[in-house]
């Protein structure tokens, strides 16, 4: 079905909706007498709908033209949705496994209609929140990154054909600009929008407005963030974009995605890993202290790196002969030069992704989106107890990254602060 018009759809123009659009109705074989739905969009910008039949289901997700929570005053680019159903397609053909399935677009209504991700899934920060372990999160999450960064990147393209890619992907330049302003701008000045735990955070807050040297390495995270074409990224791979259960892992919300640097993605994700560590002390009671928990994080974000790099290393084997025009084989012909760019490379990437997902947590902390890890904590001094830890391991972090040479330094240096 192709609309003249972009309008916001509710329940019941939904069902009409769906009934004209055969990429849908066949989802619940056209089935209609029984079908439930529900609308669950518990973030900023979508309208999110589960539609459930007797014969199948799916989920819709709607881009509207503001920041819903913040409502009409604060205006958003509905093309977004174009950029995340192009991001879901790509990915999803590079790791089927771990991204759900697009069953419609419709570029006039900036809606798009994909699998439903039935329960047990659930948002993995709920399940951190929650002290739940995903024996296979690390395994999945290092599969999905190796992939779709490697896959989409020079070192398995050409250089005409990731050019076109990188053209095609330019246009979300809104959501870039957004992550620009709230990550690498708004915390390190004053501005209305920010918030912290106040009046706990209040020094530590004005502390990050005051470092030169953490503006200094900002700046640089800022340049790569915004000239660096290295790969296709999902732009926005925090806990909340990934859904869980113990056995399935798969990364949704990919409206972010824009041809980036790798490292964001990759520190988004340990990054947000790190918070949800240094959350757990404020989650702990008399029945469990979380300590078992914490250690069970510690190893994740430990395995995840590693496994990334594993796989990351092994595609790079594997194609070294191929199409990718990096390192051209005709130059980068001996053993002992490949294993060289390489080491490079990975330690160049590591060193990205520490700095940005050092980024990514001070922002959380500082800046105007917190996280749930945090702000489910009731005891305000409590919360600030654990926020500094994390805001001090951050700062080490994007200042010093450069002199951490493997991810167990990070462990240590997250223990450290908690000794």
């Amino acid at each position: 079905m192709a609309s003249a018009e972009f309008r916001p759809l509710d329940e019941k123009s939904l069902i009409e909706y769906i009934k004209a659009t055969p990429s849908l109705s066949s989802k619940i074989g056209n089935k209609f007498d029984d079908l439930t739905i529900k609308e669950v969009g518990d973030g900023n910008l979508n309208f999110v709908y589960i539609v459930i039949g007797s014969s199948g289901s799916f989920v819709i997700k709607q881009a509207i033209p503001y920041v819903r929570s913040v409502g009409e005053s604060l205006p958003m680019t509905k093309e977004r949705a174009y950029f995340e159903t192009l991001a879901l397609t790509e990915h999803g053909q590079l790791c089927p496994d771990h991204v759900p399935e697009v069953y419609h677009f419709d570029p006039k209504m900036y809606l798009i209609g994909m699998r439903y991700l039935e329960p047990p899934h659930i948002i993995l920060r709920k399940g951190l929140i929650a002290g739940v372990e995903y024996p296979l999160l690390a395994e999945h999450m290092s599969e999905y990154m190796a992939r779709t960064l490697f896959r989409t990147s020079l070192l398995y393209r050409t250089t005409s054909e990731h050019k076109r890619a990188v053209a095609e992907f330019c246009g979300n330049v809104e959501l870039c600009r957004l992550t620009e302003r709230v990550v690498f701008s708004d915390p390190y000045k004053v501005s209305e929008l920010n918030r912290w735990t106040s009046p706990y955070l209040d020094h530590d807050a004005e502390a990050v407005r005051e470092d030169n040297i953490l503006k200094l390495e900002v700046a640089e995270l800022k340049s790569k963030f915004c000239e660096r074409a290295q790969a296709l990224i999902h732009g926005d791979l925090h806990t909340g974009s990934v859904m869980v259960t113990p056995n399935s892992t798969q990364v949704i919300d990919p409206e972010f995605a824009f041809y980036g640097p790798m490292g964001y993605d990759i520190g988004a994700f340990l990054g947000n890993l790190i918070l949800a560590f240094f959350a757990q002390d404020g989650h702990a009671d008399e029945g469990n202290d979380r300590k078992a928990y914490k250690e069970w994080i510690l190893r994740t974000i430990e395995e995840t790196w590693t496994l990334f790099q594993k796989k990351f290393t092994a595609l790079w084997h594997q194609h070294k002969d191929g199409p990718g025009e990096a390192y051209l084989p005709e130059i980068y012909n001996k053993p002992e030069l490949q294993q060289l760019i390489q080491e490079k490379y990975v330690k160049d990437l590591f060193h990205d992704s520490l700095g940005f997902g050092a980024a990514k947590m001070i922002r959380r902390i500082v800046g105007v989106a917190h996280v749930e890890d945090f702000e489910s904590i009731k005891d305000a001094s409590k919360r600030a107890a654990c926020e500094r830890q994390a805001l001090e391991l951050a700062k080490t972090l994007l200042k010093e990254r450069r002199k951490f040479q493997a991810i167990s330094g990070v462990i240590s240096a997250i223990r450290k602060l908690q000794s």
